[in-house]
């Protein structure tokens, strides 16, 4: 699909939408199931199996990606995805990269310092757009690359988390 083509394709969504807003309501599903190795999983998204292992700092191999790479590049991924968009519909041609840096302490992770926090303490994201864009609309495909990044938007403001054990 060509850039042009994405405001046509996404037209009739739109439309189907705002006439019948629970079409609109989706659920994401993603699963692990544990492989051989203790220090790895599959993530099974539906479409796509991913593999996940520990990070080398908390004894992964250090071959294939963490938890926490997979956090990040889903906010690459969206935050990319969504400017692209949103430059698309200001006509916008330029281009754009995305980069995004996590610092956490795995002493967290690790139970080693009750005091160290476990998850990420920082994200950074650093959006290079690339291309003749006055200040005026470069300031619009910010503020809404943003707004309509799902990632972003779930990150900044986090949604309850429900959890449910099951021993069997």
């Amino acid at each position: 699909m060509s850039d042009s083509d994405l405001q046509e394709a996404q037209r009739p969504l739109k439309e189907t939408y705002e006439e019948d807003p629970e079409q609109a309501r989706v659920t994401l599903t993603a699963s692990g199931a544990a492989q051989s190795d203790v220090r790895s999983c599959n993530v099974d998204i539906g479409r796509a199996i991913y593999e996940a292992e520990l990070h080398e700092g908390a004894a992964g191999t250090g071959t294939g990606a963490c938890s926490g790479d997979l956090l990040l590049g889903a906010l690459a991924a969206c935050s990319q995805l969504t400017a692209q968009a949103v430059a698309d519909a200001f006509d916008v041609d330029a281009d754009i990269s995305t980069e995004v840096h996590g610092d956490l302490d795995l002493r967290g992770t690790l139970g080693i310092d009750e005091d160290a926090p476990v998850g990420f303490e920082d994200i950074r994201m650093e959006v290079s757009v690339d291309g003749d864009v006055s200040p005026e609309t470069a300031d619009a495909l910010k503020q809404y690359a943003e707004r309509y990044c799902v990632v972003l938007q779930t990150l900044s403001n986090p949604p309850e988390i429900d959890t449910e054990w099951s021993f069997d």
